[in-house]
């Protein structure tokens, strides 16, 4: 098969690009001589992401759209900046397929290749579509999803689109390294068990703000925290572990979530939809505090899933970090200390894994090709 290109488009988060980079592996496993390029956002985590996956990406000027009239005429201008590049791109590279990723990042790109009839698809690992994916529905060919509870939230017309393939997740993270070793590269002592803290690729606030409050009415005996803070929130919480006298590991940010999903025993996180899809597919019990901010709230919509499936439970974001830690607290002593309790949500977890979705999303760009 002679050598062609896929066109990854979208960024932004890690939730984003990470999905994008696995299905790329699994492309040029299954596709050899595929060349992958991903047109991204300028913010800096999609550099500080896609270089070390040795990637060509390029960065599109294309900014969110925001609520006002100067943030609308900004959106639109990037706009058109971002159509005149991409269809640049479009030129040079003449891809075979370009998928969607998720967010305004992708929009461009999926509607200006569907209009000149170059095969589209999109990433849609939320169970309810945002609405850059449900705008772009009507100019793909098939639609990717994490869970099946997405075809309640999709248009009639669009349904037959659907793709169950699960959310792709990276392949270490498939495929764990020995937890000794894990813990030795993090710093952590391996004779105790590890309470993981996460807010995603850019970290979150006020999981941070609501765990630091929690945890200093909670006795922590043969636990250690790890705690991924994100890079704006780290001198905030390795104070705040300083204050309560706790001996935290805080990482503002790491590429290497093998090891941290390797050494996890216990996780209070958001619901991102890749988020969900590592815990499911590394059997993390874990305690799920969804995004608050969304309209749609649609990360409450995936921790349900696990929620109803025993993998999870759900704390709902007050946005107040004692209101948070009171709802908390409940939660963390019980599970902290019940290892029959981690168990079998570690069991309810792995059972809703999809590890093999990246090779499903690739089977997908590839029949779409043929």
């Amino acid at each position: 098969m002679p050598d062609r290109t896929i066109i990854f488009a979208g960024g932004g988060t890690g939730g984003h690009l990470y999905p994008g980079i696995s299905v790329a592996e699994s492309l040029a496993r299954m596709q050899p001589g595929t060349k992958c390029l991903f047109l991204c956002t300028q913010r800096e985590i999609d550099r500080v992401i896609l270089e070390p996956a040795g990637l060509p990406f390029v960065p599109q000027p294309i900014v969110p759209p925001r609520r006002s009239i100067g943030g609308l005429l900004q959106f639109w201008r990037s706009w058109r900046e971002t159509r005149d590049l991409v269809k640049k791109v479009l030129r040079e590279h003449r891809p075979a397929a370009v998928l969607g990723l998720g967010g305004y990042a992708a929009g461009v790109a999926v509607k200006v290749a569907a209009i000149r009839g170059i095969p589209t698809a999109i990433l849609n690992p939320d169970v309810i579509p945002g609405r850059a994916n449900q705008y772009l529905m009507r100019y793909s060919r098939a639609v990717c999803c994490q869970f099946a509870a997405t075809e309640q939230h999709v248009p009639a017309e669009h349904r037959a689109k659907l793709r169950i393939t699960g959310c792709p997740i990276r392949r270490q993270i498939r495929s764990l390294p020995p937890r000794s070793e894990a813990m030795s590269r993090l710093g952590l002592d391996p004779a105790l068990l590890t309470l993981l803290i996460t807010g995603a690729s850019l970290g979150a606030q006020t999981v941070n703000e609501a765990m630091l409050a929690a945890l200093g009415g909670i006795k922590l005996q043969g636990w250690q925290v790890l705690h991924l803070s994100g890079r704006e929130h780290a001198p905030a919480v390795r104070e705040g572990y300083r204050a309560l006298g706790i001996n935290a590991r805080v990482v503002d940010f790491t590429s290497e979530m093998a090891d941290v999903w390797a050494v996890a025993d216990l996780a209070v996180c958001r619901a991102g939809a890749s988020t969900c899809a590592e815990l499911a597919a590394c059997a993390v019990p874990s305690i799920l505090m969804p995004y608050p901010y969304h309209k749609d709230m649609h990360q409450r919509a995936n921790a349900k899933v696990l929620v109803d499936g025993g993998a999870a439970v759900l704390v709902d974001d007050q946005k107040d970090a004692r209101r948070n830690a009171q709802m908390l607290i409940p939660h963390l002593e019980q599970l902290l200390y019940s290892a029959d309790r981690r168990a079998a949500m570690s069991a309810a977890a792995r059972s809703l894994g999809r590890p093999d979705a990246a090779d499903a999303v690739a089977k997908v760009l590839i029949e779409l090709q043929e």
